[in-house]
């Protein structure tokens, strides 16, 4: 299994989990062909199976976390 660092598509709001519909902060691209998103949630809920039958996994978690730049910061 390979974990995705620089991602050629970014996931965005509008990639919702297959289980319940929150934001996807995962991707999990299929060795069979396909791909699951899922929340951060039922990602790691689900992580241990996933990891049999993913051929890369897109883990955008670190999103969830990130502290936003103020406004004041860009123009020191």
């Amino acid at each position: 299994m390979t974990t995705v660092l620089t991602p050629a598509t970014p996931l965005t709001a509008a990639d919702r989990c297959d289980r319940c519909n929150a934001q996807a902060y995962l991707r999990v691209v299929l060795v069979s062909g396909g791909e699951l998103l899922f929340c951060a949630h039922h990602g790691r809920k689900f992580e241990p199976e996933l990891k049999k039958i993913a051929a890369e996994i897109q883990d955008e978690t670190e999103k969830l976390t990130a502290t936003p730049a103020t406004a004041g910061e860009d123009e020191r």
